[in-house]
């Protein structure tokens, strides 16, 4: 059974074991750099605290111009203005600012340094093509992380992987030129050496950012369902928006794991289902109905294949999340879903 102390557990060491890889990862460089000793303990820890300060102060920055986002003035949507505002009272959180994103694609998304100067920012696509009630536990969702904070560790640690790709790219590039010269002081092989710890960095801060993404995302679609005491609706939203997704012409590339659905991942979704079309039309109509479509995400989220490539992923597979709203939805209807039982089937 999930409680809220295991996502915070899995904030703390996530942010723990990527800061002390990167440490040790500076200090590697800074050993084939050959600095003594205490420069190189010293640049270590400065380095990764000035590092994590910078990320957080411009990361929200960054996703803002990313997505173009426009932000509301007071009476500028009064629906949603009141919808959110109506959710943050009930759940005590402070309002936070919203903005509309200028994109057909449905989606969402939370991003900011505290509690108080959140962004809750939708997409017009969202609000076109989800009712009402979708909306709402969608927004629910949102305030989810916020209440958890998770958007701040993710907005903090995003960008560790990055880093140690970008390194790495330059350090082999520079120690294969410097090789091929032949240098007597061995600059090539410390360059290929500092390259390919790198790659190993960036490998393993890359896999603990996206568990904690994925783990965030199942928090906030089981605070969504107690807040507004309708699984079903965020249940509806997430398959609206996957297949409203998978059919956009591009998925945007900025911010994916703060979105409430990874655009890749809901192209690569529907696109394996497609291509399985005739095994899944159980009526052979030419058409999969919600049945159907839900049978096959189902099963293709079982196949060993979809399930080592999760590993990779920044959100999990949304019949997974369909599925944990659902175990909720019957919790519910028998009146024994409270605060205190949120989060047990994360």
């Amino acid at each position: 059974m999930a409680s809220l102390s295991q996502l915070k557990f899995a904030m703390a060491t996530s942010i723990f074991l990527s800061a002390f890889i990167f440490a040790l990862f500076v200090f590697a460089i800074v050993y084939f750099l050959q600095l003594d000793i205490f420069t190189g303990l010293l640049i270590t820890i400065a380095g990764s605290v000035l590092f994590i300060l910078f990320q957080y102060a411009i990361g929200p920055v960054i996703v803002a111009a990313t997505t173009r986002l426009h932000y509301l003035k007071p009476g500028e949507n009064p629906w949603l203005e009141d919808t959110v505002k109506e959710l943050t009272d009930k759940t005590m959180l402070p309002m936070p600012r919203l903005a509309i994103v200028p994109s057909n694609t449905p989606n969402a998304f939370t991003f900011g340094r505290t509690t108080r100067s959140a962004t809750l920012a939708v997409h017009e696509g969202l609000l076109r093509q989800l009712n009402q009630n979708e909306i709402r536990g969608v927004i629910a969702h949102e305030l989810g992380h916020i209440k958890h904070k998770d958007y701040v560790v993710m907005t903090v640690l995003s960008t560790l992987p990055l880093i140690a790709y970008m390194i790495a790219q330059v350090a082999l590039r520079a120690g294969m030129v410097s090789g091929g010269r032949r240098n007597k002081d061995n600059s090539g092989v410390a360059l290929l050496a500092i390259g390919a710890i790198s790659f190993a960095v960036y490998f393993i801060t890359f896999l603990i950012v996206m568990r904690l993404s994925r783990l965030r995302e199942h928090y906030a679609d089981a605070f969504s369902a107690y807040v507004t005491n309708s699984p079903r609706s965020l249940s509806s939203a997430l398959a609206k928006i996957t297949y409203g997704l998978s059919i956009s012409p591009k998925a945007p590339e900025g911010a994916r794991a703060f979105y409430i659905e990874d655009p890749g991942i809901a192209k690569k979704e529907i696109e394996q289902i497609m291509a399985k079309k005739n095994q899944y039309d159980l009526d052979q109509d030419g058409v999969l109905d919600e049945r159907e479509l839900h049978l096959a995400m189902e099963k293709e989220s079982k196949s060993a294949w979809v399930q080592m490539n999760s590993l990779f992923n920044t959100h999990p597979a949304t019949f997974k999340r369909i599925l944990l709203l659902k175990e909720i939805e019957q919790e519910i209807n028998i009146g024994q879903y409270s605060s205190d039982t949120m989060y047990r089937h994360v």
